[in-house]
C-alpha cells in the first residue's frame, strides 16, 4: 500500500528543490519525492509504503528556511 503525503512549500527554484529532495531521501529512503513549482502552491509530494512523519518533512525544511504545510 502507497502512503501518499502533499506539503504547500514556499520553494521557488528547482536547485533548492533538488538539494531538498536529496536530503529528505536520507530521511525517507526508498520513497518517490517531487516537487511542483509549476503549482501556485509549489507542491512536495512524497509517495512512500512506510509512514510518512509530516512534523519530520516540516522540520527539515524549516532548518533549511523552507516552509512545508500539509494539504489536506
Amino acid at each position: 500500500m502507497k502512503l501518499i503525503e502533499v506539503f504547500r512549500t514556499n520553494v521557488l527554484d528547482k536547485a533548492t528543490a533538488r538539494m531538498l529532495v536529496k536530503s529528505l531521501r536520507q530521511l525517507f529512503p526508498g520513497s518517490k519525492i517531487s516537487f511542483d513549482l509549476d503549482d501556485c502552491d509549489r507542491i512536495l509530494r512524497i509517495e512512500s509504503s512506510e509512514p510518512i512523519d509530516v512534523r519530520q518533512v516540516a522540520f527539515s525544511l524549516k532548518t533549511e528556511g523552507y516552509r512545508a504545510d500539509v494539504l489536506n
